[in-house]
């Protein structure tokens, strides 16, 4: 099977949603791929057949903000591979990928969440140099696609590692 990694354009949007497995995040697909046209994010995709079988959002550092430290930090979110394409290795190398993005782009490190009740998405991350450095409520909220506010609650480690 081949399989290539690239940016979401517009019309991988609805494929997102995965026939309907992640319909709720509709908007949340839409916003992140505005904020992507803006500069701010990245929707890195492993696609088949102009399909998107695997996700890996990156979100970039704001280097305007006057709190940010000087180190140049990514943080990977929403990574997903369909569930008929996990257990071959596309996982890691999508992992890999967005790491690749973001040495080419000279950022120092990279973070990202594993949930708590997720050992195997820990077990990933640290055999790819990702270490925990801290733990978190992981609170947060969407709208889905009808509108309707989500408060998410999902304890998670937080891991970092260095890009290079």
């Amino acid at each position: 099977m081949e399989v290539t990694f690239r940016y979401a354009i517009p019309s991988d949007l609805p494929k997102l949603e995965w026939y309907g497995q992640y319909t709720h995040f509709r908007r949340v697909f839409q916003k992140t791929y505005e904020e992507q046209e803006a500069g701010y994010r990245l929707m890195l995709l492993a696609v088949t057949n102009n399909w998107p079988i695997g996700q890996m959002f990156i979100q970039l550092a704001n280097f305007d903000d006057p709190f940010v430290d000087m180190r140049r930090r990514g943080y990977f979110y929403s990574f997903r591979v369909m569930d008929a394409f996990q257990g071959r290795g596309l996982g890691s190398a999508l992992l890999e990928e967005a790491i690749r993005v973001l040495a080419e782009r000279r950022y120092d490190t990279v973070s990202i969440a594993a949930a708590k009740d997720n050992p195997g998405a820990k077990r990933l991350y640290e055999r790819h140099g990702f270490r925990v450095v801290a733990e978190d409520p992981g609170r947060w909220h969407y709208v889905d696609h009808e509108g309707r506010t989500h408060y998410v609650s999902e304890p998670c480690y937080i891991l970092e590692r260095e890009v290079s």
